[in-house]
């Protein structure tokens, strides 16, 4: 939205040593752009609301099997390839040794168990398995200190422009000194949202892309925890929350939507960790952080050849997660060859094609350019409708489209305690018992297709370590 020409950064903004940051002239520059994202956010958060809720995506989803989730899901990282090795390339060695350490510790030694002491009626050790619980924070850590012990010593370039500058730790010092030591975030800090229709109309289109996407996140994650697959009622109510954090997002004016961020999938995979009470925790202490600048500010400091090291590990098993789609497809078919062929292939093709060349998509209305230009540069969006066009038309059964393993695998387990367990809500929300029967009609309430009845009692609860 913001490469449309009325958003071009003024000339006099584009020098930044001769530009006053704290200026009033400075400050309104990035503060109407804001605000411009915020209200064009919100108004589209409303549809992503309104197609999870009603159940629309659910409705939609008879007509998506592996051929569509596929090239979706592999798009969200391939693209992705270009910026993973710039950051892995600013130094190939201390991103070599992050990615090396996080497929030791993830894959190598995920089965040894660390002896911890533990203090109880009296002194004894107990078996951690350290490596499969924090493989990615142990090898950014070590990467992290091995930088700052490197750069300590000045045995790294101290040359903006030699190679291996980057890997240094005070690189970003002044984030660190500038920043400060708390500040509390409030709806309308930047001002009053304003809305325009080229606005809204680009943001819907990232709207869509990023439901396909998070349809495939949530059944690659599922799969990743060994959890049964999500029924539609958690589907659309996850896209319906999707829609709902994007909704706060903008109204708090963070310029950004919310959506189910793939890297973390790529990090669930290597982690093995699947607890809702992890995330939970995780978000509490998300809260927390957020609120003092200095913390976030540390986080900034990390050296840009250690994020590459580490997003060459997950952006790989994204990719396969997405590939590994096709299991449940004939692939000897020479039919869904050309699918999924095709489909990743202009995925990968097109949004290339369409940034280097924006020019030849004008058609005179600025609103419609905005949005094929958003559209058509979002790779998982390409490769994923391509696919789904051509396996709903192109002839072939079911069982060969992979559709009829797929289907079964979305099927509600018969031990539907456990589908009630991972997608249910807290304290036995979805039991027929506790809910009125409106509510149980609603497509996103988890009473529906038996995910809040079977072995769980009236407003019973599991354990929320089980849920996903």
């Amino acid at each position: 939205m913001l490469s449309l020409p009325a958003w071009k950064c003024p000339e006099w903004t584009l020098n930044a040593s001769l530009v006053n940051t704290s200026s009033p002239e400075f400050v309104e520059e990035w503060q109407k752009r804001i605000r411009e994202l915020q209200g064009a956010i919100m108004v589209a958060s409303c549809v992503q609301m309104l197609v999870g809720f009603s159940g629309l995506i659910g409705f939609l989803l008879r007509f998506i099997g592996p051929l569509t989730i596929a090239p979706t899901i592999s798009l969200v990282a391939l693209p992705l390839f270009d910026s993973a090795g710039s950051d892995a390339g600013t130094h190939w060695g201390i991103s070599a040794l992050t990615s090396f350490l996080v497929v030791l510790f993830s894959q190598y030694l995920r089965n040894v168990a660390v002896p911890v002491p533990v203090y109880g009626k009296k002194c004894h050790t107990s078996k951690f398995y350290l490596f499969q619980v924090f493989p990615v924070l142990l090898a950014l850590c070590l990467c992290w200190l091995l930088c700052f012990l490197l750069t300590a010593t000045d045995s790294l370039p101290s040359a903006p422009t030699a190679y291996g500058y980057l890997a240094r730790t005070d690189t970003k010092g002044s984030v660190l000194t500038e920043a400060p030591w708390f500040r509390f975030p409030y709806p309308g800090q930047w001002g009053l949202p304003t809305i325009s229709l080229a606005g809204v109309f680009g943001i819907i289109a990232g709207v869509i892309s990023s439901m396909v996407e998070s349809v495939g996140d949530y059944y690659a994650c599922a799969r990743l925890v060994g959890a049964p697959p999500p029924p539609k009622h958690a589907i659309n109510r996850g896209i319906g929350i999707e829609g709902l954090g994007c909704l706060l997002a903008g109204a708090w004016g963070t310029a950004n939507g919310t959506t189910s961020y793939s890297e973390n999938i790529g990090a669930l995979g290597i982690t093995r960790v699947g607890s809702r009470t992890v995330m939970v925790v995780a978000g509490c202490v998300l809260l927390v952080l957020g609120v003092f600048g200095k913390i976030g500010a540390a986080f900034a400091t990390i050296p840009q050849p250690v994020i590459g090291g580490m997003f060459l590990v997950m952006f790989g098993i994204i990719t396969a997660v997405g590939i590994s789609s096709l299991q449940y497809a004939d692939m000897n078919s020479q039919r869904n060859l050309c699918v999924f062929g095709f489909s990743i292939f202009c995925g990968l093709a097109v949004p290339n094609w369409v940034n280097r060349s924006p020019e030849m998509l004008q058609t005179g209305l600025p609103e419609l350019d905005q949005v094929i230009q958003v559209l058509l540069t979002t790779g998982m969006f390409v490769g994923g409708f391509l696919g789904f066009l051509l396996d709903n038309t192109i002839p072939g059964s079911r069982e060969e489209r992979g559709l009829l393993a797929w289907s079964q695998m979305q099927e509600v387990p018969e031990d539907t305690a456990t589908a009630a367990e991972v997608y249910g809500l807290p304290w036995g929300v979805g039991t027929q018992r506790c809910a009125s029967s409106c509510a149980l009609g609603l497509p996103c309430w988890p009473g529906r297709e038996g995910g809040g009845r079977g072995g769980l009692g009236p407003c019973s609860t599991v354990p929320a370590d089980t849920r996903l």
